[in-house]
């Protein structure tokens, strides 16, 4: 039976264009159809902060709650953000429903594999066209869920080459025959420091710091992780002077980044940084 439920700080078409999950779609203006974990979730918008989701309670409790993190306390997470960082506090503004997912390490690994020099849409093609011949079917859905790592292994390159993966199709493959293999045991990696959870993702052929640190951030919660793409690095470099603010956020570094990603990605902020210097003054 679904389940309705008031939510703050929860909007789930910023999540879905938040680039940080490239499987969740709007069916409709108000519903939104999510594929992770092997499973399939239907949200719809109510309106009023109300969301229905087309599952049981006790399947909420169990998958999706931890996915969308909705235990975490955004409004004081959100509070925490520096008060003179006129920049972030507009992101953290506009962005307001952004929460960063719990998602599945095999998933998103080869998702930020399949994400490298593409946009959101392209990236979202991808996924599709390696699960439709390879992923199980899944119930209310003509979609499939993503593929195992073991499906994935007994292919060959050509195998994804053929679904329009390009030069990512041997990246992939690795990650999947590591992960099939038990030479990268993702669950066991939940328990490494965050360096060592890195150098181990690392360790898969195509997967430099950027991507490990989408992994680290999306999939292990590590929201102290702020992956640095080129959205980022025109942050860094056209609002804070070429110089990277994140080593001071702390703990929510990762949280804060993202809302800066969105902020720039969608509307832009291109100014001198002595300009957001004089705004930080302005703002004490």
């Amino acid at each position: 039976m679904p389940v309705t439920l008031e939510l703050s700080h929860f909007d789930p078409y910023k999540i879905m264009e938040s680039g940080q999950c490239f499987r969740m779609i709007a069916l409709s203006p108000d519903t939104y159809e999510v594929i992770a974990q092997g499973k399939r979730l239907c949200i719809n918008d109510l309106g009023n902060r109300r969301y229905r989701f087309d599952c049981s309670a006790v399947a909420l409790a169990a998958r999706w709650r931890v996915y969308f993190d909705l235990d975490r306390d955004y409004a004081a997470l959100l509070d925490a953000a520096p008060k003179a960082d006129a920049f972030l506090l507009r992101a953290l503004a506009d962005g307001y429903g952004l929460r960063i997912l719990r998602q599945d390490p095999w998933e998103t690994l080869c998702g930020f594999i399949l994400s490298q020099r593409k946009h959101l849409k392209a990236i979202r093609a991808s996924m599709e066209a390696l699960c439709n011949p390879y992923g199980a079917p899944l119930a209310g859905t003509a979609r499939k869920a993503f593929p195992t790592p073991e499906r994935l292994a007994a292919l060959c390159e050509t195998d994804l080459r053929a679904c329009g993966l390009g030069y990512r199709a041997p990246y992939v493959l690795d990650a999947a025959r590591k992960v099939a293999s038990g030479a990268l045991d993702l669950a066991a990696l939940a328990a490494l420091p965050d360096d060592a959870l890195l150098n181990r993702l690392m360790g898969v052929n195509g997967v430099g710091i950027k991507v490990a640190e989408c992994v680290a951030l999306f999939a292990y919660a590590r929201l102290a992780r702020a992956p640095v793409d080129v959205w980022i690095q025109r942050v860094i470099d056209q609002v804070y002077g070429g110089v990277s603010p994140f080593a001071g956020y702390g703990a929510y570094a990762g949280v804060y980044q993202q809302y800066m990603f969105m902020s720039m990605r969608n509307d832009g902020y291109s100014v001198h940084p002595q300009r957001i210097a004089s705004q930080q003054r302005d703002s004490h």
